[in-house]
């Protein structure tokens, strides 16, 4: 019987002579070869502008629009990002891999930089060079293992209109195998 159809028979998957427990370091390692578009999630609840990296973000729904994306528990904008009930979340191209760096790396003022971010009319901290950003609000959150899932209704969308042929061919952020990488006409398969 193969694993796919030992896993037809709803058994338990002891019973399959799977392990019962999978080390972090195994499942981080199977996702390593699994590529991740990157984005920039920001919110402020009054005490300052917080932002981090994410590689968790996925659109859910496009009625009503919903995306969710993953807190680890490690995060030092965790906190706050679970006590708002606004974030935006920013969809970075390749041309913005200083931005994904800065919102990735611990233990600096990522809003030091006062010329790469600016406030919404709304409040929510922003970066008007990322390639579109979505603001919304928190609709739903879920404790998961050392983690936390968002679930965000998107309320406002902005999308780069001077140049749409370069909207178009803007290219992706990706992050893949611990390295950043960026998607063009010549990775195209089909």
């Amino acid at each position: 019987m193969s694993p796919s159809t030992a896993l037809a028979d709803h058994r338990p998957a002891s019973q399959h002579g799977f392990a019962d427990m999978l080390s972090a370091d195994d499942f981080k390692a199977a996702f390593r070869n699994h590529p991740a578009g990157v984005a920039v999630i920001t919110a402020d609840v009054g005490a300052g502008p917080v932002g981090l990296t994410a590689t968790s973000v996925i659109s859910v729904s496009a009625s009503p629009p919903l995306v969710v994306f993953s807190l680890s528990s490690s995060s030092s904008s965790t906190p706050t990002v679970k006590k708002a009930e606004t974030v935006v979340i920013h969809l970075l191209g390749a041309e913005q891999i200083d931005l994904a760096k800065n919102f990735a790396t611990s233990g600096i003022d990522r809003f030091a930089d006062t010329s790469i971010w600016s406030r919404l009319i709304t409040g929510e901290p922003y970066l008007p060079q990322s390639n579109a950003w979505m603001r919304g609000r928190i609709v739903n959150q879920m404790d998961a293992g050392d983690s936390t899932v968002v679930a965000v209704q998107v309320l406002q969308v902005d999308l780069p209109r001077d140049d749409e042929r370069a909207a178009q061919q803007a290219r992706p952020l990706v992050y893949h195998n611990r390295t950043w990488h960026s998607l063009s006409e010549s990775s195209v398969m089909a």
